[in-house]
């Protein structure tokens, strides 16, 4: 059984940066497929980016791609969410999540996942 917690959440003005880690402990994650996802207030939760086992394929939702970056460092067993040029409407708890597998042709797929942090709150105002 892994155990993930999420961490580097706050409060940021918009166009501001959040660097988000996500920790596993009793399991490594470095052969695992990883997945952050985000529940803005009131929404659903929705897919914000995935990562392969090796980081070298990653996929992102568009409303990120261009200012999120996902990668991991397997010798630490994290995975990174660095968010830059944060805007109000990402204001949402962002989730890690760990896959069975180690790639997937989709990451954007919830029930692919058996494994899920807390969440960390990010908030993001104008």
């Amino acid at each position: 059984q892994v155990h993930l917690v999420e961490s580097g959440g706050g409060l940021v003005q918009a166009g501001g940066s959040l660097r988000l880690s996500c920790a596993a402990s009793g399991r490594t994650l470095s052969i695992y497929a990883m997945g952050w996802f985000r529940q803005p207030p009131g929404k659903e939760r929705e897919f914000v980016a995935g990562i392969n086992w090796s980081g070298s394929s990653t996929t992102y939702a568009d409303s990120v791609k261009g200012r999120f970056t996902i990668s991991r460092d397997n010798a630490k067993n994290t995975v990174t969410l660095q968010m830059n040029s944060l805007k109000p409407e990402d204001t949402a708890v962002y989730v890690c999540a760990k896959a069975p597998g180690n790639h997937y042709s989709r990451y954007d797929i919830m029930g692919q996942y058996d494994s899920w942090g807390q969440g960390t709150q990010v908030t993001v105002s104008s």
